[in-house]
């Protein structure tokens, strides 16, 4: 697998001059151009990228799922993340690209926190649809950021790390307008959710795969884990394993309220390999063990 680790080996892979910076770049896409190198059939970058893309056509491999580019689309990738190329349908359109090295964020917050922006780990086509408005606000913040990478001294890296944490910010917050905005897709996708984790409890799917991961259902419904929990936060409040555990918690209950099944035979339907860990959850759940809630109950 190739590795590009560097701003400089990007820039001349996109036939651009040298950075201004060697750890941080802002990269007008209309005027790159993909070399033609094997690198691109299988690849992974050694840094952070934000595209902002218009007209951009191709077909990309990013993560487990092939896409075709859209337009007009925010996405985000986070380093060590494989990716493919087809250059033969490759056209750049235009728009920016924003690439920073896990380096330059050392001694500053913002290492501690970028974990935190989940859409990293979103899949490209959960890529975020700008209006014209919030791609002007966003654009703003990369010409700054482009400005300042001319001046390398002990300011820049504030400075520069600051404009970041503002596109990031702003990021979270347009994407929670398009949760919101694209109710009907989303309760599609809620209406779905539901009926996956209903149909693995109740067909005995944890008898046959072990307990039901937020990992699971994500693939089930082709989405990343990260999208699939942002999305139920922001339309339930509760993330994905809260809900996965909310519904495995009434599944508890039906159980020893209406059979005579064991606590470990109702622990092993639920796909748990030992009693204690469900009796645990249980208990962190209800206030009460299972044997209590049965007790309770009858």
């Amino acid at each position: 697998m190739n590795s590009i680790k560097s701003v400089s080996e990007f820039h001349r892979l996109l036939s651009l001059p040298a950075p201004k910076h060697p750890l941080v770049s802002v990269i007008n896409l209309a005027e790159s151009v993909f070399l033609e190198d094997e690198v691109w059939k299988g690849f992974v970058n050694r840094f952070y990228c934000v595209a902002l893309k218009r007209e951009a056509k191709g077909k990309i491999k990013y993560g487990q799922q092939h896409y075709d580019y859209d337009k007009g689309v925010l996405s985000f990738t986070a380093p060590n993340q494989v990716q493919y190329l087809d250059l033969e349908t490759m056209e750049c359109g235009s728009g920016y690209l924003l690439i920073f090295h896990p380096d330059f964020l050392l001694k500053h917050p913002l290492i501690n926190s970028i974990g935190n922006y989940g859409f990293f780990s979103y899949a490209v086509n959960e890529a975020l649809h700008l209006s014209a408005e919030e791609e002007d606000d966003l654009i703003s913040i990369l010409n700054k950021i482009d400005k300042e990478c001319v001046h390398i001294d002990r300011h820049t890296q504030e400075i520069i790390l600051s404009q970041i944490e503002l596109l990031l910010n702003y990021s979270n917050r347009f994407y929670e307008r398009q949760f919101i905005t694209r109710k009907n897709n989303n309760y599609h996708l809620l209406a779905k959710f539901e009926a996956l984790v209903d149909q693995y409890f109740n067909e005995n799917g944890s008898v046959q795969r072990g307990l039901l991961t937020v990992q699971h259902i994500a693939e089930s419904m082709n989405l990343s884990p990260n999208y699939l929990s942002d999305l139920l936060r922001i339309h339930t409040g509760q993330s994905t394993q809260q809900h996965i555990h909310g519904k495995m918690i009434d599944k508890a209950k039906e159980k020893l309220s209406t059979t005579d099944l064991t606590v470990s035979e109702i622990a092993y339907e639920l796909g748990f390999e030992h009693a204690q860990s469900f009796s645990s959850l249980f208990r962190k759940k209800t206030n009460m063990s299972p044997l209590e809630f049965r007790q309770a109950f009858n």
